[in-house]
């Protein structure tokens, strides 16, 4: 387990990281995301020891990082890919790591086997590619057969498989009950490993949640519906109280029903339906969203701005009060 309270890191006026408290827990996956200078490295390198908090205390499994003896077999950590000496073998690289923490030789072997880096082991590493050098550092993570495991963008580098290798292996891990972070800005592949979400923006924390709960907060849900017989459809749910959004394409997008309820209504009505579907933003979106007025840097491309993102629309009391008179 990671623990942070009250954790903060200045940088004469610049503050990176600002009262962070949250808890990383065992048995999930944590995703940790944050627009570019959210504070997100900052916060991983402050767990590390490797910065030091202007205020606040983080704690591993209750300990601090320094107070760890062999620390690879607490929290096992990728933060940089090519934090190795070049000209060493990816075989000698995690047996120094091994021999400084009290692991055994043997263990080498199992996580090169691991990370699919045997056939390259006494390669010196100076030639690696950057898949190749992630694999190499999640093996050192890994090393210690740690309870904690974290990891600051996994799947840079990777091809198609390897992504899919790293995503696998981040949820057997949580299976395992052990702690796994992982920092990513690949949102489709978020979407697809973590469990839970802790979201920064200026440092400060957004949002720590599950992830649907997340998507749900900070997205619209509404159901789409296409017909052919598009005006009475919209007189009937007139009727119910419902006013729904025309799209641009001739559908009609509907909140605060369910396309159970909206299906039902149509064939009580004689409808004909083309499309009835339930519409949910996707992660990226919902993240966009709740960090639009977090993100430090903007690009701009000649093009006119997209308005900033609407609060989702309450449901009608009406659309529940027209099922009751059905």
């Amino acid at each position: 387990m990671i623990e942070l309270s009250g954790l903060t890191k200045r940088y004469g006026d610049k503050v990176a990281v600002n009262n962070l408290s949250f808890t990383v827990r065992p048995g999930i996956v944590t995703g940790f995301l944050g627009p570019n200078g959210a504070g997100k490295s900052t916060t991983m390198r402050m767990v590390l020891g490797l910065d030091h908090p202007t205020a606040g205390d983080v704690r591993i499994d209750g300990r601090h990082y320094e107070e760890l003896k062999d620390p690879l077999t607490y929290i096992g950590a990728l933060l940089e890919a090519k934090a190795w000496h070049g000209g060493r073998s990816a075989y000698n690289h995690l047996l120094c790591l091994a021999q400084s923490n009290g692991i055994p030789a043997g263990r080498v072997r199992e996580v090169l086997e691991t990370v699919g880096l045997t056939a390259v082991a006494r390669k010196k590493t100076k030639g690696f590619s950057m898949g190749m050098g992630q694999r190499l550092g999640i093996a050192a993570a890994l090393l210690g057969d740690p309870r904690i495991l974290m990891f600051d963008e996994p799947v840079n580098g990777l091809d198609p498989e390897g992504i899919h290798w790293i995503r696998t292996l981040m949820k057997s891990l949580a299976a395992q009950g052990r702690t796994v972070f992982v920092s990513s800005h690949l949102m489709s592949e978020m979407a697809l490993t973590a469990d839970h979400l802790v979201v920064i923006g200026q440092g400060r924390l957004l949002a720590d949640t599950s992830m649907a709960d997340f998507i749900a907060r900070n997205s619209r849900a509404y159901v789409r519906v296409r017909s052919p017989q598009r005006e009475q459809l919209l007189d009937v749910l007139r009727a119910e109280g419902v006013t729904p959004v025309e799209a641009d394409d001739g559908a009609l997008e509907i909140d605060g029903g369910t396309s159970a309820q909206i299906g039902e209504l149509a064939a009580r009505h004689r409808i004909v339906l083309h499309e009835l579907s339930t519409q949910q933003a996707s992660l990226e979106e919902a993240f966009m969203r709740l960090t639009a007025e977090s993100v430090e840097y903007h690009a701009h491309t000649g093009q006119t701005p997209a308005p900033p993102p609407q609060p989702q629309p309450q449901p009608q009391q009406a659309w529940g009060e027209g099922w009751r008179r059905s």
